[in-house]
């Protein structure tokens, strides 16, 4: 049998099952790539927040990257949660010595507003983290405490993006989900430039976009794609996710995963 593409995840874990390592795993197997993963903190985490949050030592988040990388290799890396400046320098070392497209999803604050990047740690992902990145993926939140730029219409989103790009990052992907109207995203590298656009669903259950959305261009870079290919096909496939999100305890649900296997199987 052939092997598939591989990707690897460095991020932290879910418990609810519905971000982080487990929302990128799930997206990675619907999309026909094989999964591995580095984990960088455990969080006690459900419908409604997160409870707590351990971050792994350093030492074990080397360890782990080296063992994957080193024996099975990668076609692409996608990186989320990474806490501290400590785990964000270490992951870009490893990163910086990757022949691998690289995804990064500058995490700041989970769906439900519980922070999960100290802020001792954005100067180095501005200045170490972003350079490695072959599309980087902030949401608005992400892109006002990395650059200041409060967006509030496409016109922020292109002062953003140039901001962004200004970090290092070949491209820019600004997710414009938190703007009223449809669910519009701009991918540019500085000279190209690519609005997608989408529908909104009314559907509140869309815990885990953003490492679903990140894992899904990771996952189409890891098959051969360009980075405007991979990220059109993303869009599509986090689109019918989040249409598909289900409830999930007392909270906000997940996206569905799934849902194109669901199609299938029906």
């Amino acid at each position: 049998m052939d092997t598939p593409p591989r990707v690897l995840t460095v991020a932290g874990s879910d418990s609810g099952g519905g971000a982080g390592i487990q929302a990128d795993l799930k997206t990675m197997l619907a999309l026909g790539v094989h999964g591995m993963s580095v984990l960088t903190a455990v969080t006690a985490q459900n419908s409604l927040g997160v409870q707590g949050a351990w971050e792994l030592p350093v030492e074990a988040v080397r360890a782990q990257y080296r063992s994957v990388v080193d024996d099975i290799g990668v076609q692409a890396v996608k990186t989320g949660m990474l806490s501290s400046a400590e785990l964000v320098d270490t992951v870009a070392e490893l990163l910086a010595g990757t022949d691998a497209p690289v995804v990064v999803d500058p995490v700041g604050v989970s769906k439900h507003g519980d922070p999960l990047l100290a802020a001792s740690a954005l100067d180095s992902v501005r200045t170490k983290l972003l350079p490695t990145a072959t599309v980087a993926t902030p949401n608005l939140d992400e892109v006002a405490q990395l650059t200041g730029i409060e967006v509030r219409d496409e016109a922020d989103m292109r002062r953003a993006a140039d901001a962004v790009l200004g970090f290092g990052p070949r491209w820019a992907l600004i997710k414009g989900g938190h703007l009223a109207g449809d669910a519009v995203d701009l991918l540019t590298d500085g000279g190209a430039e690519l609005w997608l656009r989408a529908p909104r669903h009314d559907n509140r259950h869309t815990h885990g976009t953003g490492c679903t959305l990140a894992s899904a261009v990771a996952s189409g870079l890891a098959k051969g794609l360009s980075v405007p290919a991979a990220v059109r096909a993303a869009k599509g496939y986090v689109t019918g996710a989040i249409e598909s999100g289900f409830a999930l305890g007392a909270g906000i649900g997940p996206v569905d995963h799934g849902w194109r296997l669901r199609d299938q199987c029906a």
